[in-house]
């Protein structure tokens, strides 16, 4: 049995690389919005912990 497989035409090229340019587009600032949000995130918890917490020492249980 042979394989076959449509030809490539301009416009399917045109059509795939604009696609690709939206999704990329799309998935970068999807990116740099998650960024933004998990440094922000970290900020406001590293001012947490530092006002709110103070490290305790945690004694080893021996078995």
């Amino acid at each position: 049995m042979s394989n076959y497989k449509l030809k490539s035409t301009k416009t399917e090229k045109a059509v795939v690389d604009a696609y690709k340019k939206v999704e990329d587009g799309v998935v970068n600032g999807y990116k740099a919005v998650e960024n933004t949000v998990v440094g922000a995130y970290k900020t406001v918890e590293k001012k947490f912990v530092d006002k709110f917490l103070e490290n305790v020492e945690v004694e080893k249980e021996e078995d």
